[in-house]
């Protein structure tokens, strides 16, 4: 392995680690503080998520969800852009997916279903993210400031749509969709029986290979980086920075949008009001710790759907609430610990010369030889 190759799995690893022991030291004094044992705790949380095949069912239905909004945010943040409108992309992408299971007859071929149900989410989201993309780049609207606004009016405007055109009576959510069902995990492997997990784990694994690809093998993706790390220069290049902002957005909103399968085809099978339930807003978090790679979102995700679904496995020893700190904690701490673990990894590779080394080395005083 090369001095540079290693220099980038140190930059990109030890943040992270960094971040999530501090919270697991602060998960330790909160037990303290109810009198608990920290090693219990943790116990029981392990064993209520990956120590059973239904509790790593229900991390993985939730891992799902949060890869793909972390994605999202990744993808923009690799172009400078700030993500915020998950929440909204990923609301409408679950609407969308909903509608054209509506739309198609029972009968209807089960994986043709499945990709147009796909297919839109992915439209409904790009286009949510395309809206500020737009803004950005025609009038430089900031898209920290359009994206939270877009949330607002998105999840407003569905919420009218399901309370007066298709909620069900006495309900949140719609009826049922006629086709695009996808099956459940249990199907294939009957361990998973009674959790939600789905084959939508299959699609974040493909959108995570090919967010890769793309970012990491394509002149579009060198582009995309390119403008993310210098603009002018970019531009100087002959790289067209609008036409990448705007590319990011939507397809940052196309990620997105594309979470809302694993609720509305693969979980529940109909689109329910405030189904995302913050889980755009912690794709932030999930691309934080992830470093914004696709496949350190994928393990960040599985990290925080753990906490989730461990809270509720301790909830009878300590409040559930825990794990909201918890999250907060690992967020602030990857936050303050990147430059911090950065300067340090900097330092270790400027070593101070040593007397030893001083020594192995000729006088710099010295004459040579030939010149007395």
């Amino acid at each position: 392995m090369t001095a540079a190759r290693r220099e980038k799995i140190e930059e990109a690893l030890f943040p992270p680690v960094v971040a999530i022991l501090i919270a697991f030291v602060a998960g330790d004094i909160i037990m303290l503080s109810f009198n608990q044992s920290p090693f219990v705790v943790w116990r029981l949380l392990l064993e209520g998520t990956w120590g059973n095949a239904y509790g790593f069912g229900q991390v993985l239905y939730k891992a799902t969800t949060l890869s793909f909004t972390g994605m999202a945010v990744a993808f923009a943040y690799r172009a400078g852009l700030f993500n915020i409108g998950g929440e909204g992309q990923l609301a409408a992408g679950g609407l969308a997916a909903a509608l054209v299971g509506f739309a198609l007859p029972v009968g209807f071929p089960a994986l043709l279903a499945i990709l147009l149900g796909c297919l839109g989410a992915a439209a409904a989201g790009g286009v949510v993210g395309a809206v500020p993309g737009y803004l950005r780049v025609r009038f430089g609207a900031h898209e920290v400031i359009t994206t939270i606004m877009l949330n607002f009016i998105v999840l407003a405007l569905l919420n009218w749509f399901i309370a007066t055109r298709l909620r069900v009576p006495e309900t949140l959510h719609t009826p049922e969709i006629h086709a695009g069902a996808i099956a459940r995990l249990s199907a294939v492997l009957p361990a998973f029986h009674g959790s939600a997990a789905n084959l939508s784990v299959i699609a974040v694994l493909l959108t995570a290979i090919a967010m890769w690809y793309y970012m990491f093998r394509t002149r579009g993706g060198y582009e995309l980086r390119a403008v993310g790390l210098q603009p002018d220069a970019a531009e100087y290049g002959g790289i067209s920075v609008g036409r990448v902002l705007f590319s990011a957005m939507t397809v940052s909103g196309v990620i997105a949008g594309l979470g809302g399968i694993n609720f509305v085809l693969g979980y529940k099978y109909y689109y329910e009001d405030g189904f995302a339930g913050g889980t755009g807003f912690l794709g932030i978090a999930v691309a934080l710790v992830g470093r914004n790679n696709p496949f350190g979102i994928l393990l960040a995700a599985l990290f925080f759907a753990t906490l989730s679904q461990g809270g509720l496995a301790v909830n009878a020893f300590v409040p559930k609430q825990m794990v909201d700190v918890l999250q907060g904690i690992v967020i602030i701490a990857i936050a303050a610990s990147v430059p911090e673990v950065q300067r340090i990894l900097l330092g270790s590779r400027r070593r101070p010369v040593t007397t030893s080394a001083l020594d192995s080395q000729p006088a710099a005083t010295e004459p040579p030889a030939a010149a007395v």
